[in-house]
């Protein structure tokens, strides 16, 4: 259940809502991470002298297991502190916040006061304290937790907080919300995650049996200074902290040596948005000679030659880029701040240095009909990347694009997992739609890498594509609101 046993009770339990097999299709991937922000919390607080445990829900189930990582750890003080750094936890999914209200009601039963950190819980902290939360932790939360728990554990102050970055509700029950508290600058200082208080040999298994090679996750930046539309960022807003290139490649021979890491993923939001520090890394990663094969996200724009050629000899086998669509005026639309050009160019530059070039697609952004598909069907075409991920246009709170669809939105507005590929708001198609165009692109996609998937009848795919396509265009007025979300 953990990685290590306590004979003694801990000041802070820390956990997370993510369970994996709550998530069919990631579950079925079999690429499971350890909960980097999670992880960065715990060695924050016992950096500064608080006793720490770690209930990893990643890998163990939350509905049996956390009542006994209670009864085990015995903490004064719960954290639900959310893993930031990965997307799964970023898209708010529903299945998420039904295992943290579950969390919180086990912990109260025991009198322990619960605080929760995250996207969810940043952008709906009043939701959160109605169910009985004590506090949410708003934006950036490590400094934020430990003044906290100094508050708490120290010096015994259980509400009336003056802490920044806090939301909670006061002895009349109305919702304070502290001062704001401003992203660190810089990130150097903060200790390595706390990687001992989570079973690293359980992943490592999972990836062997799996995919023959152990990867971990691990981190050079914080946040992301671009400012697409639809984009969420409730924990670090615009700001973007880098750490220094040395401090990333001692990290990296540290998980190879102690951790037998064979493949890593950068979960930055972007990363080598500096070309200076991609060309230092690379550098230092040939001059100790510990290149481990990784995946990253960034920009199409970013890939320049120079940048293209200083991952390659850092070891980048992988790189997921933004696409989002082949319609210039979607791109426009979304504040992208790229062109389709520079899409196809990266994907080219990427695969003639040997790097395997992947594209995040996204369908149903206002404005997008059927031409617009079919651009983006053609730039996939035109740029063959080595896989993509494909999605619907996804609402959430505090975005120009949340904006625009809002007065749309229903009572539904978080999809359960991350295979839900719901449409929220009135998009141009039905969901019936937008998942046979997934699986038709998926399965072009495929039968270029000859996976598998590649015998699926690519045509009869798409000959469904195109029939919804036209049920959507031509079917009665009455039935629109049904099959196309209200196009007309």
């Amino acid at each position: 259940m953990s990685a290590m046993k306590h004979s003694a009770a801990v000041d802070v339990l820390c956990t997370h809502a993510y369970h994996l097999a709550f998530d069919r299709k990631q579950l079925e991937r079999q690429q499971p991470y350890p909960p980097l922000g999670t992880m960065y919390a715990a060695a924050v607080a016992r950096q500064h002298g608080f006793s720490v445990g770690l209930f990893d829900s990643m890998l163990d189930d939350p509905e049996r297991g956390f009542a006994v990582a209670l009864e085990e750890y015995r903490p004064r003080v719960v954290v639900i502190y959310e893993d930031s750094f990965n997307y799964l936890s970023k898209m708010c999914l529903g299945r998420m916040r039904e295992v943290a209200w579950q969390m919180q009601a086990e912990a109260s039963k025991r009198g322990i006061p619960v605080f929760i950190h995250g996207s969810d819980a940043s952008d709906n902290a009043g939701v959160y304290l109605q169910q009985g939360f004590d506090a949410v932790l708003i934006g950036e939360g490590e400094q934020t937790l430990v003044e906290l728990l100094n508050a708490v554990l120290q010096n015994g102050q259980v509400s009336e907080w003056t802490v920044p970055g806090l939301a909670y509700r006061n002895p009349t029950g109305e919702i304070v919300r502290t001062p704001h508290r401003a992203p660190m600058k810089t990130i150097d200082h903060l200790p390595l995650p706390a990687r001992d208080l989570v079973a690293m040999s359980r992943y490592a298994s999972i990836w062997k049996t799996a995919h023959d090679r152990q990867s971990t996750n691990i981190l050079t930046s914080r946040g992301c200074p671009f400012q697409c539309n639809w984009c969420a960022k409730p924990i670090f807003g615009n700001a973007f902290a880098l750490r220094s290139a040395k401090s990333v490649v001692e990290e990296i021979e540290l998980l190879r040596t102690e951790y037998g890491i064979e493949h890593l993923w950068f979960a930055d939001d972007i990363f080598a948005l500096d070309r200076h520090w991609i060309q230092e890394f690379a550098a230092l990663i040939e001059a100790r000679e510990c290149a481990i094969p990784y995946k990253m996200q960034s920009r199409a724009s970013l890939m320049t030659p120079e940048t293209v050629h200083a991952l390659r000899r850092s070891g980048c086998e992988e790189v997921w880029m933004g696409a989002e669509s082949g319609a210039q005026s979607v791109l426009n639309a979304m504040d992208k701040g790229q062109t389709v050009e520079n899409i196809v160019q990266a994907a080219h530059r990427l695969r003639d240095a040997g790097i395997r070039a992947c594209f995040f697609l996204q369908f149903g952004y206002p404005g997008e009909g059927w031409k617009e598909i079919e651009q983006t069907i053609e730039l996939v075409r035109r740029a063959r990347p080595y896989d993509i991920g494909v999605s619907v246009s996804y609402p959430l709170p505090n975005t120009v694009f949340y904006d625009r669809v809002k007065q749309q939105l229903g009572s539904k507005r978080n999809w359960v997992d991350s295979g839900d590929l719901s449409v929220l708001f009135q998009a141009a198609y039905s969901n019936e739609f937008y998942k046979a165009l997934r699986d038709a692109l998926h399965a072009e996609v495929d039968s270029w890498r000859e996976l598998p998937s590649a015998k699926a009848d690519i045509a009869s795919l798409w000959r469904r594509v195109f029939n919804l396509e036209i049920t959507c265009r031509n079917a009665a007025p009455t039935l629109l609101p049904v099959l196309c979300g209200g196009r007309a």
